[in-house]
């Protein structure tokens, strides 16, 4: 569990099922991830996480303190097999869209990014999105993260022709301290 000031992130239950099945049906949602899932296919996504479980990773239900809702999923993850990120830290994120323009997702990833220097030896995080996805984008800048133009590729869940398959790669360094430095 992650907690931030407004937010808490969490191992998904049962009880976080439907919000999260209605977020990746959501077309608005998937406009630039992917596309919309079925019930069957949000909990291939739930599965696959879990797997990560093991490592101390797998993206999170994220609740609202306020009210306990379910407004997202975010998270650590390690980085996509067979693409540049393969042995990277990767960060993700993706919340409903009654819960945009708010500060929430930059809240989770800062929190997932913090858990990672506390509790990982990555030397950096990363996170990917296709190209045309400037709302991502947008958020990794305001994380810190820089553009990596040299991992950019072209992510192999997506059809040779697919747009969104067009993946660019940002990152943000492990910040230095006194205890993280080796002489």
């Amino acid at each position: 569990m992650i907690e931030s000031e407004r937010l808490i992130l969490r191992v998904p239950e049962p009880r976080h099922r439907a919000a999260l099945h209605a977020m990746w049906a959501d077309p608005e949602v998937m406009a630039d991830l992917g596309p919309v899932k079925d019930a069957a296919a949000s909990d291939a996504v739930l599965a696959k996480h879990d797997r990560y479980r093991a490592q101390g990773l797998g993206f999170l239900a994220v609740e609202r303190r306020e009210d306990g809702a379910v407004i997202g999923f975010c998270g650590l993850k390690p980085g996509a097999e067979e693409t540049p990120i393969e042995d990277e830290l990767e960060i993700g994120w993706m919340l409903a869209v009654p819960y945009w323009h708010r500060g929430y997702a930059r809240e989770a990833a800062a929190a997932c990014i913090e858990w990672a220097w506390a509790n990982t030896d990555a030397a950096r995080v990363v996170a990917i999105t296709s190209a045309r996805n400037a709302k991502s984008r947008a958020l990794m800048l305001r994380l810190g993260m820089a553009y990596v133009p040299g991992l950019d590729f072209h992510h192999p869940l997506f059809a040779a022709d697919d747009p969104l398959g067009d993946t660019v790669t940002y990152a943000i360094d492990r910040p230095f301290t006194q205890a993280n430095h080796r002489t």
